[in-house]
């Protein structure tokens, strides 16, 4: 599962490929067609600009940045182990804002995701949004929304502040991705024991 964010490319091209093509389609003299495309030249490096600073003027692309950005310090604990199940996958029991829940081990989804049962049992504030997150999955594209947990308890780790999408399209899969994998010290497999080891050591109750 990954966010796809190409779009917004795509529209910029669109932005300077059509008024060009209008201009060479009307046959406008060559002098005019020149200083045409100077205009939209710098046009051009000015969205070259602004789409490297895009995270600053685009809500969308910020809510994707805040869905990748779990602070390692927020995730705390000691050393735990998953076996792996009879299906070949590796399943957590969590806890998801002190609600019980099976989570799928998945480093192939980019961010942790979560049914739209679950978050209304953890009572997460999702946030609705006009233009709605799109993610590319196994199944194809799906749209969905964000939240985030206050603290998901998988054994002996907590990870607090940790940003989610939600989308009825998972159905009653919750699924632990990569914004949570990644923020550990280290994660690894032995054998059929899934191994996860957070930055800070930390006993909690």
């Amino acid at each position: 599962m990954t966010i796809d964010a190409g779009g917004h490319m795509l529209l910029y091209l669109l932005l300077l490929v059509l008024p060009v093509s209008a201009l060479i389609a009307r046959r406008v003299p060559i002098l005019r067609v020149l200083l045409s495309l100077a205009s939209w030249a710098v046009l051009a490096g000015i969205l070259l600009v602004v789409f490297s600073q895009r995270e600053k003027f685009d809500p969308y692309l910020q809510r994707v940045a805040s869905l990748l950005k779990l602070d390692d310090q927020n995730v705390v604990g000691r050393e735990t182990h998953i076996r792996m199940s009879p299906d070949g996958h590796f399943w957590a029991r969590v806890t998801i804002d002190g609600v019980a829940r099976r989570m799928l081990v998945d480093s192939g989804a980019t961010v942790t995701a979560l049914s739209t049962a679950t978050a209304q049992a953890a009572a997460l504030d999702v946030r609705k949004s006009v233009f709605p997150m799109i993610l590319n999955t196994a199944n194809g594209r799906i749209s969905a929304q964000t939240a985030e947990v206050r603290e998901l308890r998988l054994g002996d780790i907590a990870a607090r502040d940790l940003p989610v999408v939600v989308s009825p399209a998972f159905g009653d899969t919750d699924v632990l991705g990569m914004n949570f994998l990644s923020k550990l010290k280290s994660w690894r497999v032995e054998g059929n024991i899934l191994i996860l080891e957070p930055h800070r050591p930390q006993d909690f109750t």
